[in-house]
């Protein structure tokens, strides 16, 4: 084992250590505490940390608080006692930071989105059966399928409380680009979004609207432009649970031998979109 592997399996080791007392603290440690607990400088450890997880310890603990308050909201009988039980401190703070990391305000998810208004239509593209959402912000899911029930079905199973409207003229325009662009994709397609993750989740999700039609980017190429090289899993993952298909072109992003590895509606629909970008032969 050389040097440089040996140093990055330390450094995940020591990383995976802070996560675990992030993870098992009821309030987030702070900076110095998590450094001297795995022996490092408070520089280093920032920046170890970050290199290896791909976000920063505060960050890092604010989605494990997030990820609590999506439970939590679910659970208990206010809001506000579903953000200090989450580990917020501050009301104020939280519900400045809720847009983007639920993409709703609480009450809102708490309810399953209860109240919110989503506008949805269901229609041929070259792909089979795409739905199109959105909200008064912008679209909030772009999912292909075969069977307009199941797509309907999902749906309402990521908003079980939400008011569904019928489209009116300005949703239609949203649909007819989508379905244009997957028709005849050329340059970026630019629709306002309105779409819950985290902050390493957005990182990845804007890197690939940066990914030109007709090229592809390896996952660990993703990651190193996100300034992250070892975090091509997270990268995966955010490719993964992308929530607008085509709009954030996921499908982009390949193994580094080529191979087209998976897509969240199917290798076929990945390879048929590259096709028609002129990515494959």
């Amino acid at each position: 084992m050389n040097q440089i592997q040996s140093l990055r399996e330390r450094h995940a080791g020591l990383a995976a250590r802070a996560c675990r007392i992030i993870e098992a603290s009821d309030s987030s440690p702070g900076l110095d505490a998590l450094a001297e607990a795995v022996g490092l400088s408070r520089y280093h450890f920032h920046r170890m940390f970050k290199k290896v997880v791909g976000v920063t310890p505060r960050q890092y603990a604010a989605a494990r608080r997030t990820g609590r308050v999506r439970s939590e909201l679910r659970a208990r009988g206010s809001v506000t006692e579903a953000i200090y039980g989450a580990g917020f401190n501050s009301n104020s703070r939280f519900y400045e930071r809720s847009p983007e990391t639920l993409g709703m305000t609480p009450s809102e998810y708490r309810g399953g989105g209860n109240g919110v208004a989503i506008r949805y239509a269901i229609t041929s593209c070259p792909l089979g059966l795409v739905l199109v959402a959105g909200t008064a912000r912008g679209i909030c899911s772009v999912r292909f399928g075969d069977v307009r029930v199941k797509l309907e079905r999902e749906l309402r199973q990521d908003f079980p409380k939400a008011v569904f409207e019928k489209p009116d003229r300005a949703f239609d325009a949203w649909v007819t680009a989508i379905v244009e662009h997957v028709k005849h994709p050329a340059g970026r397609i630019d629709l306002p979004l309105d779409i819950r993750g985290t902050a390493f989740q957005q990182r990845v999700w804007q890197a690939l609207r940066e990914i030109p039609v007709g090229q592809t980017a390896s996952y660990r190429e993703v990651a190193a432009r996100i300034g992250h090289p070892s975090a091509v899993r997270a990268v995966a993952r955010a490719c993964a649970t992308n929530p607008v298909a085509a709009i954030v072109p996921c499908h982009r992003v390949i193994r580094s031998d080529g191979g087209l590895s998976g897509y969240r509606w199917g290798v076929g629909r990945k390879r048929q979109l590259l096709k028609r970008e002129g990515a494959l032969p």
